[in-house]
């Protein structure tokens, strides 16, 4: 199984933009999907976007499509969530999470035994 940890959040104003890095560790880092996650508030942690192992594939929940960009770096156990146009709603934790199977990200955050600590993003309006 691997470890972890996000990093690269902040305040940031509306429409302005963050890169979130997640690093793993372990050696079968290229044979894992990779997505993150984020949970306001009094919220429901909720499906953000995901990227097969390959980094052929990419899937994105609705809010965040044509604004948010998902990708790998194999060599160096890196996934990356390029974030533009932020908006207040955006506001939240967000966490990254690996699966041997994409799917399991369409399934809910449950599917998951393991968090790293996730990474704060606050977006003033």
């Amino acid at each position: 199984q691997v470890q972890l940890v996000e990093s690269g959040g902040g305040l940031v104003q509306a429409g302005g933009s963050l890169r979130l890095s997640c690093a793993a560790s372990g050696r079968t880092f290229s044979t894992y999907a990779m997505g993150w996650f984020r949970q306001a508030p009094g919220k429901e942690r909720e499906f953000v976007a995901a990227i097969s192992w390959s980094g052929s594939n990419t899937y994105y929940a609705d809010s965040v499509k044509g604004r948010f960009t998902i990708s790998r770096d194999n060599a160096k156990n890196t996934v990356y969530l390029q974030m533009n146009s932020l908006k207040p709603e955006d506001t939240a934790v967000y966490y990254c999470a690996a699966d041997r199977e994409v799917v399991a990200f369409f399934n809910g955050p449950t599917e998951f035994g393991s968090w790293g600590q996730g990474t704060q993003v606050t977006v003033s309006s």
